[in-house]
């Protein structure tokens, strides 16, 4: 009887230096691309509002920790802003946005303050949730429509030229890259991450997979920066509006597909992150998946 006391004991003791994080949800969108235009490439531009303002009282419903909006809220225009930020500014959780390449199709006296109209205090950033630390990366650092500074425009050039001869189907000018300070500031997280024994998770416009004609520049930088570190379990993104997926080296990329895409449908989700699970609840053309962290 000692025994099994003491066995029972032991048990309770591991279980208890384990810490269980609660799960928590957060809400998914990509590519609202609102402008007052009329439709081209299958993109409704006008439908957007109506179509944020359906997710939004979708994602409303739900106790969610986030939501997130992946790039290209808007398709041009600063003035298009104000058609659809009061809209998502009634969502009820905290909000964060990434900037996609579409956002700077604006006056170029307009470019920095597409920033500060997003509620945005840096251009890429990151931020704790639970056990996560998720890292928002800013694709268009480096890129000819969404520099503010010479230098930057120098080190875009410097880029592109390095890489518009090796044949690479994204080195195209409506993508773009990480700057080397960028890369350096993307170290120091992962770093944090780790001595925190934090899992973390990568939002950005542009995909990493798979390779076609949407990816960010210097997507083989990236990838050999993160490969030291196991932590990284997953890089969610738009730009694509077909959506993509695929898992590679233990990470989950996954493309959510455009919201402003098709004349009748939409694409939203809602994702659930348990301790070794996230499901993500698709609305309108967005799929329903289970992805299991390794």
């Amino acid at each position: 009887m000692k025994k099994l006391f003491l066995l029972f004991f032991l048990i309770s003791i591991t279980n208890c230096s384990k810490k269980i994080h609660p799960s928590f949800k957060v809400g998914i969108i990509a590519d609202c691309q609102y402008c007052n235009c009329e439709v081209k490439w299958n993109r409704y531009y006008k439908k957007a509002p109506q179509r944020l303002k359906e997710a939004v009282t979708t994602l409303n419903k739900d106790s969610l920790a986030y939501t997130i909006h992946l790039g290209d809220f808007i398709d041009k225009e600063f003035k298009s802003l104000d058609s659809i930020l009061p809209t998502w500014n009634k969502l009820k959780s905290p909000t964060y946005h990434v900037l996609g390449n579409h956002d700077f199709e604006v006056q170029q006296s307009n470019k920095k303050k597409i920033i500060t109209k997003l509620n945005l205090k840096n251009r890429y950033y990151s931020f704790v949730e639970n056990d996560w630390r998720f890292i928002v990366l800013d694709g268009n650092d480096l890129s000819f429509y969404g520099t503010t500074s010479k230098i930057k425009e120098q080190q875009t050039d410097s880029l592109f030229n390095l890489l518009k001869d090796k044949d690479l189907p994204y080195v195209k000018k409506w993508n773009g890259g990480l700057s080397k300070a960028q890369l350096n500031w993307i170290q120091m997280e992962l770093d944090k991450a780790v001595k925190q024994n934090q899992k973390v998770g990568f939002y950005c416009h542009f995909p990493i997979y798979p390779i076609d004609q949407h990816n960010i520049w210097n997507r083989e930088q990236f990838l050999s920066l993160i490969k030291p570190y196991k932590n990284v379990k997953l890089f969610f993104n738009g730009h694509n509006h077909a959506g993509a997926y695929e898992f590679i080296d233990s990470v989950h990329y996954l493309t959510f597909k455009g919201m402003v895409d098709t004349e009748n449908t939409s694409a939203f989700a809602k994702v659930k992150f348990e301790q070794d699970t996230i499901f993500i609840q698709g609305f309108g053309r967005e799929p329903s998946r289970k992805l299991v962290i390794k």
